[in-house]
């Protein structure tokens, strides 16, 4: 029987540390699988889902920029992920053999969250793509009173506060940052061969938050910027492992030894 294979696809997609984390939790639990990277461009992705429908082997994939809304168009949306995030970070087999896409974004961003109370703060969130709906999905239900969206297209961020029933407003990517309790990152800036994310940290009060999801690097400006002025942090790591644990058990069938983290962490960081 051939080994069970599952993968990470996006355009580009070499910075990729998906393949470390569910390779990690394969060897961990002695399973006998796979977990490639794969560079899908936008013009191959329906026929990358074609292919892959008619391959036993292939248990699903996770999805990074710039496909997590596309995607929806060519598996089934059981959940009406369209309905409610807009887009999808893992498809899955079902057991009948279908293509399934599902969000597990939304519980990886919360989950470092989740130990604090947020009914009436304030966020503030910068874009508004694919991985800016999952955050939002997850602050709509965390009780934050108002919501600041940063992007470049001001439209497009105005609707998808309207689209989650937040309050609050949308302003350019060089509009002042309010003093907000929660500042999230939720854009490619910073990243890896992606311009820089210019912004000001000082307005921001001393017990704030600053969340970056980019994990390449680890350690953004961003990041650097906010614990200069001893601010707590998350970093892109955090979100990554969990939405990749709750992935893993769709894969794989099993759940990832959530135990060894630390041990993943330094890995991951080598």
């Amino acid at each position: 029987m051939t080994a069970p294979l599952a993968e990470v696809i996006g355009d580009p997609i070499a910075h990729s540390k998906s393949p470390l984390i569910h390779r990690f939790w394969l060897d961990a639990l002695g399973i006998s699988g796979r977990y490639e990277a794969c560079r899908v461009a936008a013009e191959g992705l329906g026929d990358y889902f074609v292919e892959r429908r008619d391959r036993p082997e292939w248990r699903g994939c996770n999805i990074t920029i710039p496909h997590k809304q596309a995607a929806l168009d060519h598996v089934e949306d059981r959940g009406d992920v369209r309905a409610s995030i807009g887009a999808i970070n893992t498809v899955f087999r079902d057991e009948d053999g279908v293509l399934v896409g599902t969000n597990t974004d939304a519980a990886g961003f919360y989950a470092p969250l989740s130990g604090s109370d947020w009914n009436g703060a304030h966020a503030v969130v910068i874009g508004a793509g694919g991985a800016s709906r999952a955050v939002l999905f997850a602050l709509a239900r965390m009780g934050f009173e108002r919501v600041t969206i940063r992007n470049r297209n001001v439209l497009k961020a105005g609707a998808l506060l309207g689209s989650f029933g937040l309050k609050g407003d949308a302003v350019p990517h060089d509009a002042p940052l309010p003093p907000a309790d929660l500042l999230v990152n939720a854009s490619p800036l910073g990243m890896q061969g992606q311009p820089p994310l210019d912004i000001d940290l000082g307005v921001l009060p001393d017990d704030a938050v600053v969340y970056d999801i980019v994990y390449a690097p680890l350690e953004t400006p961003l990041l650097a910027q906010a614990r200069a002025r001893d601010l707590a942090t998350v970093d892109g790591l955090e979100m990554l492992i969990g939405q990749a644990a709750a992935a893993f058990a769709l894969f794989f069938g099993a759940e990832p030894p959530r135990d060894r983290d630390a041990e993943l962490r330094a890995l991951l960081t080598a």
